[in-house]
Protein backbone atom coordinates (compact mmCIF):
# COMPACT_ATOMS: atom_id res chain seq x y z
CA UNK A 1 0.00 0.00 0.00
CA UNK A 2 1.57 3.48 -1.22
CA UNK A 3 2.17 6.32 1.55
CA UNK A 4 -0.59 8.52 0.62
CA UNK A 5 -2.94 5.45 0.66
CA UNK A 6 -1.97 4.55 4.27
CA UNK A 7 -2.28 8.24 5.43
CA UNK A 8 -5.55 7.85 3.55
CA UNK A 9 -7.16 5.44 5.38
CA UNK A 10 -5.57 6.39 8.58
CA UNK A 11 -7.59 9.15 7.97
CA UNK A 12 -10.87 7.56 7.45
CA UNK A 13 -10.80 5.29 10.54
CA UNK A 14 -9.65 8.75 12.88
CA UNK A 15 -12.51 10.96 11.69
CA UNK A 16 -15.25 8.33 11.32
CA UNK A 17 -15.92 7.98 14.78
CA UNK A 18 -16.02 11.91 15.18
CA UNK A 19 -18.22 12.30 12.24
CA UNK A 20 -21.12 9.62 13.12
CA UNK A 21 -20.92 11.19 16.81
CA UNK A 22 -20.88 15.11 15.56
CA UNK A 23 -18.95 17.57 17.95
CA UNK A 24 -21.61 19.44 19.37
CA UNK A 25 -24.78 20.58 17.33
CA UNK A 26 -25.19 18.88 13.75
CA UNK A 27 -23.97 21.40 11.28
CA UNK A 28 -26.75 20.15 8.59
CA UNK A 29 -29.99 21.68 9.75
CA UNK A 30 -33.18 19.56 8.70
CA UNK A 31 -35.42 22.60 7.39
CA UNK A 32 -35.88 26.59 6.79
CA UNK A 33 -37.23 27.44 9.66
CA UNK A 34 -34.38 25.29 11.78
CA UNK A 35 -31.83 27.53 9.97
CA UNK A 36 -33.48 30.95 10.42
CA UNK A 37 -33.95 29.84 14.21
CA UNK A 38 -30.12 29.23 14.50
CA UNK A 39 -29.01 32.35 12.58
CA UNK A 40 -31.34 34.37 14.18
CA UNK A 41 -29.88 33.17 17.63
CA UNK A 42 -26.15 33.23 16.31
CA UNK A 43 -26.54 37.02 14.43
CA UNK A 44 -28.53 37.87 18.34
CA UNK A 45 -25.42 36.56 20.41
CA UNK A 46 -22.72 37.88 18.40
CA UNK A 47 -23.99 41.48 17.99
CA UNK A 48 -24.67 41.85 21.55
CA UNK A 49 -21.22 40.66 22.51
CA UNK A 50 -19.12 42.25 20.18
CA UNK A 51 -19.49 45.74 19.64
CA UNK A 52 -17.95 45.91 16.41
CA UNK A 53 -20.28 43.11 15.10
CA UNK A 54 -23.10 45.54 16.55
CA UNK A 55 -22.01 48.25 14.42
CA UNK A 56 -21.25 46.36 11.05
CA UNK A 57 -24.33 45.06 11.02
CA UNK A 58 -26.27 48.12 10.99
CA UNK A 59 -24.65 48.94 8.09
CA UNK A 60 -24.27 45.94 6.28
CA UNK A 61 -26.73 45.57 3.19
CA UNK A 62 -26.47 42.22 3.72
CA UNK A 63 -25.51 39.32 6.09
CA UNK A 64 -24.18 35.75 5.32
CA UNK A 65 -25.21 33.72 8.73
CA UNK A 66 -23.06 30.34 9.18
CA UNK A 67 -24.47 28.93 12.79
CA UNK A 68 -22.51 25.86 12.65
CA UNK A 69 -20.08 24.61 11.07
CA UNK A 70 -18.08 21.23 11.57
CA UNK A 71 -14.82 20.58 10.65
CA UNK A 72 -12.69 17.05 11.02
CA UNK A 73 -9.16 16.79 9.36
CA UNK A 74 -5.86 14.16 9.76
CA UNK A 75 -3.75 15.50 7.01
CA UNK A 76 -6.82 15.92 4.86
CA UNK A 77 -9.58 17.80 6.26
CA UNK A 78 -12.57 19.13 5.48
CA UNK A 79 -15.65 21.63 6.97
CA UNK A 80 -19.29 21.42 6.06
CA UNK A 81 -22.10 23.82 7.36
CA UNK A 82 -25.23 25.97 6.15
CA UNK A 83 -26.94 29.13 6.65
CA UNK A 84 -28.65 32.20 5.41
CA UNK A 85 -28.42 35.11 3.61
CA UNK A 86 -30.86 38.39 4.90
CA UNK A 87 -31.34 41.67 3.50
CA UNK A 88 -33.28 44.63 5.35
CA UNK A 89 -34.06 41.88 7.68
CA UNK A 90 -35.72 39.83 5.36
CA UNK A 91 -33.96 35.73 4.36
CA UNK A 92 -33.11 36.41 0.92
CA UNK A 93 -32.27 32.56 0.52
CA UNK A 94 -30.47 29.46 1.92
CA UNK A 95 -26.49 28.47 1.22
CA UNK A 96 -24.09 26.01 2.44
CA UNK A 97 -20.13 26.49 3.37
CA UNK A 98 -17.42 24.08 2.20
CA UNK A 99 -13.90 24.07 2.79
CA UNK A 100 -11.84 21.20 2.19
CA UNK A 101 -7.50 21.53 3.50
CA UNK A 102 -4.69 19.62 3.44
CA UNK A 103 -1.59 19.57 5.75
CA UNK A 104 -0.68 19.71 9.04
CA UNK A 105 -3.97 18.74 11.07
CA UNK A 106 -5.70 16.38 13.36
CA UNK A 107 -8.83 16.59 15.49
CA UNK A 108 -12.21 18.05 14.95
CA UNK A 109 -14.10 21.15 15.68
CA UNK A 110 -17.21 23.39 15.79
CA UNK A 111 -17.66 27.09 14.64
CA UNK A 112 -19.96 29.63 13.51
CA UNK A 113 -19.13 32.55 11.21
CA UNK A 114 -21.34 35.70 10.24
CA UNK A 115 -20.44 37.43 7.00
CA UNK A 116 -21.47 41.19 7.12
CA UNK A 117 -21.68 42.45 3.14
CA UNK A 118 -20.93 46.28 3.35
CA UNK A 119 -21.16 46.90 -0.11
CA UNK A 120 -23.91 46.91 -3.37
CA UNK A 121 -21.08 45.01 -5.22
CA UNK A 122 -20.38 42.30 -2.79
CA UNK A 123 -24.42 41.70 -2.15
CA UNK A 124 -24.77 41.95 -6.67
CA UNK A 125 -22.26 39.00 -6.55
CA UNK A 126 -23.74 37.16 -4.29
CA UNK A 127 -26.80 37.37 -6.32
CA UNK A 128 -25.18 37.24 -10.12
CA UNK A 129 -23.19 33.90 -8.69
CA UNK A 130 -25.57 32.51 -6.87
CA UNK A 131 -22.60 32.03 -3.88
CA UNK A 132 -19.04 33.48 -2.96
CA UNK A 133 -15.79 31.90 -2.52
CA UNK A 134 -13.93 33.95 -0.07
CA UNK A 135 -10.87 35.02 -1.51
CA UNK A 136 -11.72 35.10 -4.77
CA UNK A 137 -14.55 38.52 -5.88
CA UNK A 138 -15.63 40.21 -3.01
CA UNK A 139 -12.61 41.06 -0.51
CA UNK A 140 -13.62 39.65 2.67
CA UNK A 141 -11.52 40.84 6.00
CA UNK A 142 -11.54 38.66 9.14
CA UNK A 143 -12.36 40.58 12.16
CA UNK A 144 -9.86 39.83 15.60
CA UNK A 145 -9.36 42.00 18.28
CA UNK A 146 -6.56 44.07 16.54
CA UNK A 147 -8.60 44.58 13.49
CA UNK A 148 -12.11 45.24 15.86
CA UNK A 149 -10.56 47.66 17.17
CA UNK A 150 -9.85 49.75 14.47
CA UNK A 151 -13.29 49.79 13.03
CA UNK A 152 -15.76 52.61 12.62
CA UNK A 153 -18.25 53.45 10.10
CA UNK A 154 -15.39 55.94 8.46
CA UNK A 155 -12.68 52.98 8.11
CA UNK A 156 -14.73 51.02 6.54
CA UNK A 157 -13.28 49.99 3.55
CA UNK A 158 -13.60 46.46 2.48
CA UNK A 159 -16.39 45.24 0.90
CA UNK A 160 -17.57 42.39 3.52
CA UNK A 161 -16.25 41.29 7.46
CA UNK A 162 -16.37 38.19 9.04
CA UNK A 163 -16.51 37.14 12.16
CA UNK A 164 -16.01 33.23 13.44
CA UNK A 165 -17.54 32.84 17.12
CA UNK A 166 -17.96 29.68 19.48
CA UNK A 167 -15.17 28.15 18.40
CA UNK A 168 -14.96 24.49 20.05
CA UNK A 169 -13.11 21.36 19.43
CA UNK A 170 -9.63 20.01 19.71
CA UNK A 171 -8.22 21.81 16.24
CA UNK A 172 -5.91 24.96 16.29
CA UNK A 173 -6.85 28.13 14.47
CA UNK A 174 -9.61 28.45 11.97
CA UNK A 175 -9.48 29.93 8.37
CA UNK A 176 -12.18 30.09 6.01
CA UNK A 177 -10.12 31.42 3.20
CA UNK A 178 -10.90 28.91 0.14
CA UNK A 179 -14.40 28.50 2.01
CA UNK A 180 -16.67 27.84 -1.20
CA UNK A 181 -20.43 29.14 -0.49
CA UNK A 182 -23.13 27.90 -2.39
CA UNK A 183 -26.67 28.30 -2.64
CA UNK A 184 -29.24 25.45 -1.67
CA UNK A 185 -33.07 24.90 -1.28
CA UNK A 186 -33.23 23.11 2.70
CA UNK A 187 -36.26 21.25 3.37
CA UNK A 188 -39.43 23.51 3.91
CA UNK A 189 -38.05 26.30 1.76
Amino acid sequence: MTKIKSMLLASALVLAPVLAGGIATPAKAATAADLDQSSSEALRTLVNSDPAAADLAAHARAVLIFPSIIKAGLIFGGAYGEGELREGGHVYGYFNSVTGSWGLQAGAQSYGYIVFLMTPSAVRYIHQTQGLEIGVGPTVVVVNQGVAKNLSTSTLKSDAYAFIFQQQGLMAGISIEGTKISRIHPAGY
